[in-house]
């Protein structure tokens, strides 16, 4: 008798990242089960601003980036269905002399790698994107960036999952994993067991502590940042805009809607369910915004949100084998930015496991990286709020 319990895989998470890890497992012809302790993509992958940019990338990432860039324009075709993917572009603007002089070097980084940006100021500036406040000193466009519907985003690729074989379980936390002589057997809170020679810890915010049950703790701490959608307003903000000091990060979508996120972060609460918005950041984003975009000074604000992501010191996600474990891999802590690198990261790390050879784009991401002091981004210190 088949035993449902029992797959080749066993995936704990269904955030992107772990969605599209078992896709890609699955059309290598693994049989695939994904554990999910809530809904489908509820947590960091439906709450995030939805930014599929090149811009504002380490210099180590885009490798990754471009891949899935390339897989996020075959979104379609991955999964039969749509997620409001538009090609917006990005523009990426700068107020202060510091913020200019990061635009400037992560444009001729992104260039390096060969995405196309057009750096503007003065009046090409004013003449191309009149919208920005006349103070606003230099801005990059980079054509081929989109934006997609994050709310939409991880549903298919689960659905998808389960076309090519795979299953899905959703409100179905586990409780407990431990190593077997043919893998690892895990553990729910309503007593279920499901077992597999490969294991997949892509559990998001919560991935921390599986990765401490296998003695591989990690630094990481959950945060969103403030975010509020505005009334339907005419439509004539045609990019996804940037802010390089990180205060404004807005776009408006086909309906009118006017969507903003922004710094600082806050810390999760401490059951680590909610992110909690306190009303002085979405008053603090309303002025922000205003300043950069006047036309938007006297929106109306309908509804604000935050969510619950995993965040590491350096500002870069684990990806890649477990020290520790053989047949144990991770995927999490995407740190504000795993929301566009997701379909690579599935594929890739798909690969990883199948192939048993690390693909050269997941080198530096590998959780061995904080057996020692982690080097501490200084975006931590910039983007987030010590008060809370």
């Amino acid at each position: 008798m088949k035993d449902d319990s029992h797959s080749d895989a066993l995936i704990i998470g269904c955030g992107l990242f772990g969605a599209f890890t078992a896709l890609f497992l699955a059309r290598r012809g693994l049989r695939v089960t994904v554990l999910e302790r809530g809904a489908v993509g509820a947590q960091a992958s439906a709450t995030n601003f939805g930014n599929i940019r090149l811009h504002g990338r380490s210099a180590g990432q885009y490798p990754l980036s471009l891949r899935a860039q390339e897989l996020w324009e075959e979104y379609a075709g991955l999964t039969g269905e749509d997620c409001e993917i538009e090609l917006t572009g990005h523009l990426y603007f700068a107020r202060t002399e510091e913020g200019c002089e990061t635009l400037r070097r992560e444009a001729e980084t992104a260039a390096q790698f060969g995405v196309v940006s057009d750096v503007l100021q003065g009046p090409a500036l004013r003449e191309r994107f009149p919208f920005l406040a006349p103070d606003i000193p230099l801005a990059a466009f980079s054509p081929r960036s989109a934006v997609a519907n994050p709310r939409l985003a991880t549903v298919p690729v689960a659905r998808a999952v389960e076309r090519a074989g795979g299953r899905v379980i959703e409100n179905c936390e586990v409780t407990g994993i431990r190593a077997t002589p043919d893998g690892f057997e895990a553990e729910t809170g309503d007593g279920r067991r499901f077992s597999a020679p490969r294991l997949i810890n892509a559990a998001g915010a919560w991935a921390g502590r599986i990765a401490g049950w296998f003695g591989e703790p990690v630094p990481m701490f959950s945060a969103g940042p403030p975010q509020f959608v505005t009334e339907p307003l005419p439509h004539r903000l045609l990019p996804s805009v940037h802010m390089v000091e990180g205060d404004v990060i807005v776009r408006q979508v086909s309906r009118g809607n006017v969507i903003f996120s922004g710094y600082p972060r806050t810390h999760s609460q401490a059951a680590g369910d909610l992110t909690y918005v306190p009303p002085t950041k979405t008053l603090r984003g309303m002025d922000a915004l205003a300043r950069c975009i006047p036309m938007l000074a006297r929106a109306e604000v309908i509804r604000v949100w935050s969510g619950v992501e995993g965040y590491l010191p350096d500002m870069l996600p684990v990806i890649g084998p477990s020290t520790t474990t053989p047949s144990l891999f991770h995927a999490f802590g995407g740190s504000g930015g795993g929301f566009q690198i997701a379909p690579a990261v599935g594929e890739a790390l798909a690969r990883a496991i199948t192939e048993e050879r690390l693909p050269d784009m997941l080198r530096g991401y590998g959780i061995d990286r904080f057996t020692a002091d982690a080097a501490v981004s200084a975006k931590i210190v910039r983007e987030f709020d010590k008060r809370g």
